[in-house]
């Protein structure tokens, strides 16, 4: 039996949500030389990423060693998202504005963490900047695409998180996570749609088996 922690890291880690787990920020905190053409770029990403108020796409998730798992991601700004594994995987991730809760149905049991402690809180808060408590210490532009990497800038350690952009049109297409061991894991979005109308109810933690023990 995999150990509950160990589970609740992983799956983590994948989704940019980890505060335990150590990681190897390579660049630090130095931010990277931009031109105003850079400069220009991360405005457009911040206004783009501050326009998503509802978001729902597929997900491939990448091991470094290949191994593919597939699922559905909606996300409610500010503060909720849900993230569900496609069958016959029964685990799931929601975040209701104040915790993320995550269910391992193997042990059918769920782990929580307050949302501002998580990465998840970059995606999820009503206003995202890429400066200030975090840095930019890579941006490239290459295939018509645009990446931008950051770290946590009181702390870099916690990991690095590189976000990849389509360009003209702009549209978040995967984001990937380096671990300490080198080892890197993506995910992959595809039939992105914005604007969508969502079930509040849906971004509340609901124990699957409630109701099975009587």
């Amino acid at each position: 039996m995999v150990n509950i922690f160990r589970r609740f890291s992983l799956v983590l880690v994948t989704l940019c949500l980890v505060t335990g787990v150590a990681f190897a920020a390579r660049a630090g905190t130095t931010p990277v030389p931009l031109s105003a053409s850079d400069q220009n770029d991360l405005v457009r990403v911040e206004h783009y990423l501050n326009e998503i108020k509802t978001l729902q796409a597929r997900f491939l998730q990448t091991a470094d060693k290949g191994t593919e798992t597939a699922g559905t991601f909606t996300m409610w700004r500010p503060g909720r998202m849900r993230l569900i594994y496609d069958p016959p995987a029964k685990d799931f991730i929601v975040a209701d504005g104040w915790f993320v809760f995550y269910w391992d149905s193997e042990l059918q049991q769920q782990s929580s963490q307050p949302l501002g402690s998580s990465l998840a809180d970059f995606f999820l808060r009503p206003q995202i900047a890429l400066r200030d408590d975090v840095t930019v210490t890579r941006l490239v532009h290459q295939y018509g695409a645009i990446e931008v990497t950051l770290v946590e800038t009181a702390d870099p350690g916690k990991g690095e998180l590189t976000l990849v952009f389509d360009d003209k049109p702009l549209q978040l297409r995967k984001w990937r996570v380096l671990d300490a061991q080198g080892l890197t894991t993506t995910v992959a979005l595809s039939d992105v749609r914005t604007g969508i109308v969502v079930n509040e109810d849906m971004f509340l933690f609901h124990d699957p088996t409630a109701g099975k023990h009587h």
